[in-house]
């Protein structure tokens, strides 16, 4: 199906630009209605809110977390940080496209700060394992953060340092996240927005470090 695959033992290496697959220029094409919240999954933020996008394993569990988080009003899964355009999730899957599993988070800066949203986000996976997350191994599945905007970098920043010295204390190694301003978001299929609700017995594979994250306590 494919022109070229990673060889099993290569998935935690991410390709160069040359090496990604080709993808198409045409986005896929996904019902925009969140199932839930019954919001537009591709609109902006709007006054009073704002966007971020956050990769914790995969990406089912990821969104059902924050579409569970007061404040939250838009989620939705894709793909981000890698080369191939409009990717399907068979082609994430290769690790040939060199995007991780992404969801976009919309949420309302009166009823939830940036650090609460990144609380959530440190404490259920655990970031200092590189290309994987549990036994989803490659690079599909790393940890990364990407934002919109300098300001909302400098604050992830500061919080995974904060983070880091409260791991660094508990015994765990450096975090591996990364951190960068989103390029683009390419929405993964309508079978896999909100998946969990849809089949509630699916697989969630998000799990903590079991350390506390000292930041968003007054979110």
């Amino acid at each position: 199906m494919f022109s070229k695959y990673l060889n099993i033992n290569d998935k935690t290496k991410k390709v160069s630009p040359e090496e990604a697959l080709q993808g198409r220029n045409e986005p896929l094409f996904i019902d925009e209605k969140h199932i839930i919240t019954k919001d537009n999954m591709k609109r902006s933020a709007a006054t009073a809110e704002k966007e971020i996008y956050v990769a914790m394993g995969c990406f089912w569990g990821t969104e059902r977390k924050f579409w569970n988080t007061p404040g939250v009003k838009v989620t939705a899964v894709g793909y981000a940080g890698g080369y191939t355009p409009n990717p399907t999730y068979e082609e994430v899957c290769t690790g040939q496209t060199g995007h991780t599993e992404v969801v976009k988070v919309i949420f309302n800066t009166e009823e939830i700060t940036l650090d609460g949203i990144l609380k959530i986000f440190w404490e259920n996976h655990d970031p200092t394992q590189g290309m994987r997350q549990g036994n989803d191994v490659g690079t599909q599945y790393r940890s990364a953060v990407y934002t919109v905007s300098d300001e909302d970098r400098a604050i992830v920043e500061a919080s995974k340092a904060a983070y880091q010295q409260q791991l660094s204390a508990s015994g765990f190694g450096d975090i591996t996240t990364e951190i960068a301003p989103l390029e683009t978001f390419y929405f993964a299929e309508t079978y896999h927005q909100q998946y969990l609700h849809k089949n509630p017995n699916g697989y969630c594979g998000i799990g903590g470090t079991g350390v506390s994250c000292p930041i968003g306590l007054d979110a």
